[in-house]
């Protein structure tokens, strides 16, 4: 990602991570996470104690740290447009408000049937899907003729809000800094973003229709939850900001499911992909999905 970022001239900024443990138990987790990181390859990565910690970020207490100083940001916009960008320079076309209605398998490939954003009928015909959809993915996946539920395919919406910090509270932060992941999401966390501007979140709610509103009334909790490790917080600093909703295929109560990235040929679908619960860090192994995925086509 970083190379993509510095080719395509995308904003991004490389400046590493703490996931902070706060109780005594919390220190071997980490140390399993450092050992599971070094196994995928990911060997720069360390373990510091909590005099460290307080030297790289003055604001935050933990016992120990996991330390990445490779973790970055960038500017998810820009990444977007890039993507655009590429696939017009290969003669691609976006089509956007156009949703999928059918998808057919026929003997010299697929057949697509859109609605357009006024109700109009259009339709595509193409040797390969991609089905990349996001919250819509399970629906897409459905629509080519697999059974979601028995496949495993079945999408649960989950929700994460952010708090902003707000730009006069006493607090800085160098980097990112994560709790250790517990439950359904990361944790609330400390995120930066280009500008400099301060975020905690998100939290992790599951939800049974897709909503962008923050509720005030979660303040408190965040300010709680991220006060196990930065303890000057206060709520009153801490404004709504945005949320988001991921796609998990782990419902509440289960245990974690990773990405699913399967060309459907042994369903009888050949030349279909399908991408689901492709959560964070979906954004940042973007590149790298999309490298499979041309992979899974050429041998498929």
């Amino acid at each position: 990602m970083c190379e993509r970022c510095a080719r395509e001239g995308i904003p991004h900024r490389a400046l590493g991570k703490l996931v902070v443990a706060t109780e005594p138990a919390e220190i071997a987790a980490l140390e399993r996470l450092r050992a599971q990181g070094s196994a995928n390859g990911a060997r720069e990565i360390s373990l510091v104690d909590g005099a460290e910690v307080a030297r790289r970020e003055p604001h935050v207490r933990a016992l120990a740290a996991l330390a990445s100083p490779r973790t970055g940001i960038v500017d998810a916009h820009a990444l977007c447009d890039s993507y655009a960008a590429e696939l017009a320079r290969f003669g691609g076309e976006l089509l956007l408000r156009h949703e999928v209605i059918a998808l057919a398998l026929r003997p010299d490939g697929w057949r697509i049937e859109l609605r357009g954003p006024r109700g109009e009928r259009d339709a595509a015909e193409c040797g390969a899907v991609v089905n990349a959809a996001g919250l819509g993915a399970d629906r897409i996946a459905a629509l080519a003729g697999i059974e979601i539920d028995a496949a495993g395919y079945r999408q649960h919406l989950c929700k994460g809000d952010y708090f902003a910090l707000a730009p006069g509270a006493p607090l800085r932060f160098n980097r990112l800094v994560y709790p250790l992941y517990t439950g359904a999401g990361l944790g609330v966390h400390v995120t930066l973003d280009l500008g400099g501007r301060v975020r905690f979140g998100p939290d992790a709610e599951y939800v049974d229709r897709i909503d962008y509103a923050v509720s005030p009334d979660k303040r408190d909790a965040f300010a709680a939850a991220a006060r196990k490790y930065v303890p000057a917080l206060r709520a009153e600093w801490l404004t709504p900001d945005q949320a988001g909703v991921r796609a998990k295929l782990a419902g509440p109560g289960e245990a974690f499911r990773d990405f699913v990235i399967a060309e459907e040929s042994a369903r009888g679908l050949p030349g279909l992909v399908n991408l689901l619960g492709i959560e964070s860090p979906g954004l940042t192994a973007s590149e790298a999905i999309g490298e499979r995925v041309a992979a899974l086509l050429a041998s498929a």
